[in-house]
């Protein structure tokens, strides 16, 4: 019956500075309607997951974490340093693949995955 995710919409403080931040860190081309089309690639997935509100893997008093698929983690990293955006936390590897963290201009813990 699903056959995707259609969107992630969100509201927030200050729409310039946050699409700026999407724009130059994860390189998102915001779109003058306030959004972009994000086409999947061969090997991408969307991962749908529940998470008790005590659960450590991110803030509690945020609601929902965006987690992105990016192609090289170590390229990505490398980008995220020459622009000064700090990791949240250092890179984790597992059987699901490996992990970075940063934070938007609002606060929102963000993850980045390689698999």
């Amino acid at each position: 019956m699903i056959k995707g995710f259609g969107g992630i919409f969100w509201r927030t403080k200050n729409l310039d500075a946050v699409k700026k931040w999407y724009s130059e860190v994860l390189k998102i081309e915001i779109g003058n309607w306030n959004g972009a089309i994000i086409k999947p690639h061969s090997g991408n997935e969307t991962i749908f997951s529940f998470f008790t509100e005590d659960d450590p893997y991110f803030p509690t008093e945020q609601q929902v974490m965006l987690n992105f698929q990016v192609f090289d983690l170590d390229e990505t990293i490398k980008h995220l340093e020459q622009i000064g955006v700090p990791l949240e936390k250092e890179k984790e590897s597992s059987e699901f693949g490996k992990f970075i963290w940063i934070k938007d201009p609002e606060g929102r813990l963000i993850e980045l995955w390689e698999k």
